[in-house]
């Protein structure tokens, strides 16, 4: 009896450890109901792994989805650490997910973690795909992995994940980082879609990014326009392009079915104090789930508790966090 009673404390020890890794907020009333979104941080700069909690949390209490929120987390110390590029616990949550949202950069997951992914994009499940993520994996430990080709750099599969089935890479900023802010343009054609149902006014501290072979396929939704300052008012500087910014494009991996993702060149932390931002991405959410005739006239996008953000920057990051810090008061 002792023995068994040790094990149980094992295993529920175990289990608790495990849960602790990540958060789970179960859906309220809302058309999302039975729907289940999984959201992976996991960038050095952008703060994901404090707007994927807030985005979880209205999309689960406003609108009725289950959304799991996945971080990378420090071996060591169980702490939320957006620079360890090779741990995500809690990848197997993407076996069930009707949608993922992610925003990564550079990461490098373990075999076991990146299966989880892979196998939910053969299957031609939707995605949203946030800032950084058109660079989101670089292999530089385990080039031997079956996954390595998704490696930004990767030749054979030119450009990897962001290129091939974002429709983009990483090229470069396009405006000024942390100098030029942007303001979305939506693209008159799209103006009647969906997704932008209620939006109008998108403005972001992040700057606009560059972009250069984007097929012709992919469906332009909103353009960045460069302004010459960090303020809302800012002037616009026409001496610089005007960029894809949020577009739409279908994916299909060489062995797997066709797809659908929203890539959205922005998506920081502070720009999601945007109303109209928040409001894009649960629009998305609606849209990619297949609940279209669900999507409100206005969503309702206002915060679940307080939303405290820090600003986008390396090693910028709140120390000493834990996932549980993150769960519903």
């Amino acid at each position: 009896m002792k023995a068994i009673a040790s094990l149980t404390f094992i295993l529920l020890t175990v289990l608790n450890v495990a849960a602790a890794e990540w958060v789970v907020y179960e859906g309220r009333e809302g058309p999302g109901q039975g729907k289940h979104i999984v959201l992976i941080s996991g960038d050095e700069e952008y703060r994901s792994e404090e707007a994927f909690p807030m985005l979880g949390k209205i999309l689960s209490q406003r609108h009725g989805f289950k959304c799991t929120v996945l971080f990378p987390i420090d071996r060591q110390t169980g702490e939320i650490n957006p620079n360890e590029q090779t741990n995500i616990p809690g990848m197997a949550a993407v076996a069930t997910a009707d949608l993922v949202i992610l925003a990564l950069r550079f990461r490098e997951l373990p075999d076991d973690q990146m299966k989880f992914f892979v196998d939910y994009l053969k299957a031609g499940k939707p995605m949203i795909a946030a800032r950084t993520s058109t660079h989101a994996f670089q292999y530089s430990r385990n080039r031997q992995s079956p996954y390595a080709n998704f490696d930004r750099r990767n030749r054979d599969w030119p450009g990897g994940f962001g290129q091939q089935l974002l429709g983009e890479t990483w090229v470069n900023h396009h405006g000024v980082h942390n100098g030029e802010s942007a303001r979305g343009v939506i693209e008159g054609l799209h103006m009647k879609h969906p997704i932008l149902k209620g939006v109008k006014d998108i403005w972001e501290p992040s700057d606009v990014y560059g972009i250069v072979r984007l097929p012709n396929t992919a469906q332009i939704l909103v353009h960045g326009l460069t302004l010459k300052g960090m303020q809302p008012d800012s002037l616009p500087n026409y001496d610089k392009a005007l960029m894809p910014m949020i577009w739409l494009k279908d994916y299909q991996l060489p062995d797997g079915q066709p797809g659908m993702g929203l890539t959205t060149t922005i998506g920081a932390a502070v720009d999601l104090e945007s109303e109209d931002l928040r409001r894009l991405f649960v629009n998305a959410a609606y849209w990619l789930t297949g609940l279209t005739g669900e999507i409100p006239e206005r969503a309702d996008v206002s915060y679940v508790g307080e939303f405290k953000l820090t600003h986008f920057g390396f090693n910028a990051f709140v120390k000493g966090r834990k996932p549980a810090d993150f769960e519903l008061k």
